[in-house]
């Protein structure tokens, strides 16, 4: 066996298991749904306990599915919570990075650590201790604001949204932190020297040299926190029972959630899972399409 073969056979050996599972686990059910919401159960007999069937009905549950306000207003809110979202948790995390980049070296282990903890929290776990702390009788912020003077209901309907926006960014924030820290560790430092000999202060050499050169991390983590942002399902649910601002309908996945689970209709909850990838999609690859482009250019 020659050594081309040799070395083609081990490539394959080490991409396989990987193109097995992301077939079995992202494909397939991919595929899958998208051939669920062409269907519809049709029931017949009085009723409809007389049986079941599966109508082929082509786009009529996508049509169903844009013509429900519920889930439109859903689409919308979740819309306006990625217009905070994003700017809020790129913005933080870039900050951060460039705080942990410029610092001394005997504190960054400690704070990079800081930084990363909450990410270890699962999203419900993290959803409950910050539903406790936004609980009005129980939550010492609360009472402290209170004795304040100021009476503010994160639960309340003006306020949840910015709640849940203040979970989403604490559990996230450090994650891409350290995904922008990598991409700054990775510039020659010999730029930021001879940037010192030119006279350039810190903030030139952060706005001409750092940030363009992580640029590429930059549009990344972008693109991570727009595609996660419309994905928003487990902080809501669990915040639902301590509130009356948020029902099945608060979120996309909410509302297919509740489709499928307590209305069962897979159908249509495939339909709508299939139109929030789309959207998720076209708002993904449009910012690609702006700024991803630098790197190709230059």
């Amino acid at each position: 066996m020659s050594i081309t073969r040799r070395r083609a056979r081990s490539g394959w050996g080490f991409v396989l298991p990987f193109a097995i599972f992301f077939t079995a686990f992202f494909i397939i059910p991919i595929v899958y749904a998208v051939y669920q919401s062409l269907f519809k159960v049709e029931r017949t007999g009085s009723l409809g306990l007389s049986g079941s069937k599966q109508v082929f009905v082509w786009f009529d549950n996508y049509a169903a599915a844009l013509s429900d306000a519920a889930f439109v207003d859903s689409l919308v809110r979740i819309l306006i919570f990625a217009v905070i979202q994003v700017p809020v948790m790129v913005i933080l995390a870039v900050a951060l990075a460039l705080l942990l980049d410029a610092a001394s070296a005997r504190g960054v282990p400690f704070f990079r650590s800081a930084y990363f903890l909450p990410y270890g929290v699962p999203g419900v776990v993290a959803s409950i201790l910050w539903g406790f702390l936004y609980t009005p009788g129980i939550s010492p912020i609360v009472t402290l604001l209170n004795d304040l003077g100021l009476n503010v209901d994160f639960l309340g309907t003006d306020n949840i949204l910015l709640s849940i926006i203040n979970i989403v960014t604490w559990q996230f924030a450090g994650y891409n932190m350290l995904v922008l820290v990598a991409q700054l560790k990775s510039i020659n430092p010999d730029l930021y020297e001879s940037a010192r000999m030119d006279g350039a202060g810190a903030w030139r050499i952060v706005w001409n040299i750092k940030l363009p050169l992580a640029r590429p991390a930059i549009v990344m983590v972008t693109v991570f926190t727009i595609v996660g942002t419309l994905q928003l399902f487990s902080e809501p649910l669990v915040l639902k029972p301590l509130t009356g601002a948020i029902n099945f309908t608060y979120t996309p996945n909410l509302t297919a959630y509740n489709e499928a689970f307590n209305k069962d209709n897979y159908q249509m909850a495939a339909a709508q899972a299939v139109l929030l990838a789309v959207v998720a999609m076209v708002f993904s690859f449009g910012f690609l399409r702006l700024f991803g482009r630098g790197d190709d250019e230059s």
